[in-house]
């Protein structure tokens, strides 16, 4: 098997994260996995959806949408708006991202409030639903410790770190992190969604007309909880890095000269 940029089977594609891409945000992350670029921005808002309060549900709620820009793909992909409503891949991923997130935020903690995750795909080469997710767990904790650092809650609503990686059968072997070239010749496509502890969220697979084995389904498995652990740690490693130059700068604010 033998991939066409030369990765081997369980290697992701180079990623980054670049912080506070959107300055009005809450947090915000342009997150890069190979030539796939996602805008993921969290704002937060006092209040929480009618239903809540109609059905006596405490807490706060997180909900997430997730858009193609039209310049994201090779030919223009006309804007969900032209349509007069959102397509059904559209619906089914921002779903996903919800419910991904949902798993790591405790919405008790967060109190009524409303967190709005916006994922907007910049240039698509396939996993943008999976970075989506990667990226807006990211940008979710930089939004959470924000709320701790202007005193509006004594810590951070966050349970967990969560990622996503795509994974797939080429020529009878699996791999993780399929760019597009990759999703389109694959006879099995997967994806999934697990915790920083190693406990998965969603599991989404199928065979493109083909079957898979067991043998082969856990092979997925284990390559993918790999590559997730590896981007937790990613994740984990820019908060890190964030709440060191936070402090750096409050020690330059409050030192005498």
């Amino acid at each position: 098997m033998n991939r066409l940029d030369g990765r081997a089977a369980d290697q992701v594609r180079p990623i980054s994260f670049e912080l506070g891409i959107a300055p009005q945000a809450s947090g915000s992350v342009l997150i890069a996995m190979g030539n796939t670029r996602v805008i993921c921005a969290v704002m937060i808002e006092n209040g929480v959806p009618r239903w809540m309060k109609e059905q006596g549900v405490t807490g706060g709620w997180l909900t997430a949408e997730y858009s193609m820009l039209p310049y994201s793909t090779q030919t223009r992909k006309p804007r969900d708006i032209s349509k007069g409503k959102l397509d059904g891949r559209s619906s089914e991923i921002q779903r996903l991202i919800g419910r991904s997130l949902r798993a790591v935020v405790d919405l008790e903690k967060l109190g009524p409030r409303t967190m709005w995750v916006d994922c907007d795909v910049l240039q698509a080469d396939g996993g943008t639903r999976t970075a989506a997710i990667t990226g807006a767990s990211l940008a979710v904790a930089v939004a959470c410790r924000r709320l701790v650092d202007e005193q509006k809650l004594e810590s951070p609503p966050i349970k967990s770190f969560v990622a996503a990686i795509s994974a797939g059968i080429l020529d009878g072997s699996p791999i993780v992190d399929l760019d597009y070239d990759e999703d389109k010749a694959v006879t099995v496509d997967f994806n999934m969604v697990a915790t920083g502890e190693g406990e998965f969220v969603e599991l989404q697979g199928s065979g493109e007309e083909s079957t898979f084995s067991q043998e082969q389904l856990t092979r997925m498995l284990s390559l993918g909880r790999k590559s997730i652990a590896g981007l937790i740690q990613a994740q984990r490693a820019v908060l890190a890095n964030l709440a060191a130059s936070a402090a750096v700068s409050s020690l330059i604010e409050t030192e005498p000269l």
